[in-house]
């Protein structure tokens, strides 16, 4: 399985914003910047 990363969670919370989908806090975008920060060993920190 391929590992997400920050190009891929960078489309998904640009594409679930440009349709009015929640992208805050426990939503599948943030999950996405979750994976792909630890995939590339940064912290996470958010809002």
């Amino acid at each position: 399985m391929a590992k997400m990363t920050k190009e891929d969670a960078k489309r998904i919370q640009s594409t679930q914003a440009s349709k009015g989908r929640n992208t805050g806090k426990g939503s599948f975008s943030a999950r996405a910047q979750s994976a792909a920060d630890r995939n590339t060993g940064k912290k996470g920190g958010g809002k």
